[in-house]
């Protein structure tokens, strides 16, 4: 009896382990963990010089001049320090943009300094804000959205995104998908919204967006959480939205990102304490990762609001803001200084070096510079920037 005992346990165990093997997918096993030693060997593997490329990528500056050569400021950022993309303005002391046939051969001449090729970004959402001078005239987005059945949109942004291609832009810093809940300064008062129903944001933004695609356009949505229940504009001083921010300022991230198109999101420089109680949303893991990332399932790339305005200079250091902003999830950072005379040359390689040196003290951990690294090729690839 004890050995008929033995021999059934035997012959179970090995039945255990034949129908363990015959049922499990031992390939996707091995395909996963082959994956994660590939991915820690990446990390350490990682050479000083690809960390310096890897980092250079989530640099988005804006520089001086309407023409560039050699010796110019920017050249030597983007050869030197592999910078990810630049911003054109056509204001203050960047004015980069001045006429049609100019503004094409400087973006033709910043793309062949680069050996990756760059985003060349604009702001171009219609009515006030539109960096191409009269290149291109579009309608405000309000005067868009009055329009219920889409047909001023449509006209609109596929003018527009025609134009941009035409002229070699390849990323739009637009649409604005703020619901116009308080007629903020900087959005509703400067028709910068489609509507204050987020529905009809969402039904504006949608075809916005599908005319740039359609062109090779980046459009980039923003400004994350909801910048239109605000009462200050964050280019002055931190928005504060604590006690006049809704959730249903979030349907059109929510909705769009659900259809595919939402690729590329900027988040604004704006508190809620009731999410986090120390930093605006451009420098918070609690609103890029928690809500953004995680609530909202976004994978694309994230950049910030630019980090020389007023809302995040007065209130914390450069090095600070992209240390943050970094941490918390940002892929791309973004300093043009486009709204002060104090234009510094400099500031792409103190960017580098503040990142860098974070890195190698561990502030800032490598995965992330990975993940973003990765994310902005991604994106680089989607719409033929770079050649796959």
């Amino acid at each position: 009896m004890k050995n008929f005992i033995i021999f059934l346990f035997i012959f179970l165990g090995l039945s255990t382990i034949i129908w363990f093997f015959d049922n499990y997918d031992t390939k996707s096993y091995l395909a996963d963990t082959n994956k994660i030693v590939k991915n820690i060997n990446n990390h350490q593997n990682l050479t000083d010089d690809d960390l310096r490329k890897q980092i250079g990528q989530m640099i988005m500056v804006g520089f001086n001049g309407s023409s560039i050569n050699e010796q110019s400021d920017v050249v030597k950022a983007i050869k030197e320090k592999k910078i990810g993309g630049v911003i054109l303005f056509n204001r203050d002391k960047l004015s980069n943009i001045v006429s049609y046939q100019q503004t094409k051969k400087l973006i033709n001449d910043l793309q062949s300094y680069s050996d990756i090729p760059l985003f060349i970004a604009v702001d171009a959402e219609g009515g006030k804000v539109n960096r191409l001078n009269d290149l291109i005239e579009i309608k405000s987005a309000y005067e868009m959205g009055n329009n219920k059945t889409n047909e001023i949109t449509q006209i609109e942004s596929s003018k527009l995104s025609q134009g941009l291609k035409n002229l070699g832009f390849n990323m739009n810093l637009a649409p604005v998908v703020d619901v116009n809940v308080n007629n903020n300064p900087a959005i509703g008062g400067l028709k910068r919204s489609f509507s204050n129903e987020p529905s009809q944001v969402t039904y504006q933004a949608n075809n916005f967006i599908l005319n740039h695609f359609k062109n090779n356009i980046i459009a980039v949505v923003k400004h994350f959480p909801g910048q239109g229940s605000a009462l200050k504009d964050t280019h002055n001083e931190l928005a504060d939205i604590t006690n006049t921010y809704s959730e249903s300022e979030l349907i059109p991230y929510q909705e769009l990102n659900k259809k595919g198109l939402m690729r590329s999101v900027m988040v604004g420089h704006l508190i809620n304490k009731n999410i986090d109680q120390n930093y605006p949303a451009s420098l918070s893991s609690k609103f890029i990762q928690n809500i953004l990332r995680q609530q909202i399932d976004f994978n694309g790339v994230v950049m910030t609001d630019d980090l020389q305005m007023s809302a995040i200079k007065n209130n914390f250091t450069f090095e600070e803001s992209i240390v943050l902003a970094i941490n918390a999830g940002a892929d791309i950072v973004v300093a043009t200084k486009s709204l002060s005379n104090q234009y510094d040359q400099n500031t792409p390689y103190k960017m580098h070096e503040i990142i860098y040196n974070n890195v190698k003290n561990g502030n800032i951990p490598i995965t992330r510079i990975n993940e973003s690294y990765n994310r902005i090729i991604k994106l680089k690839e989607q719409f033929d920037i770079i050649k796959k």
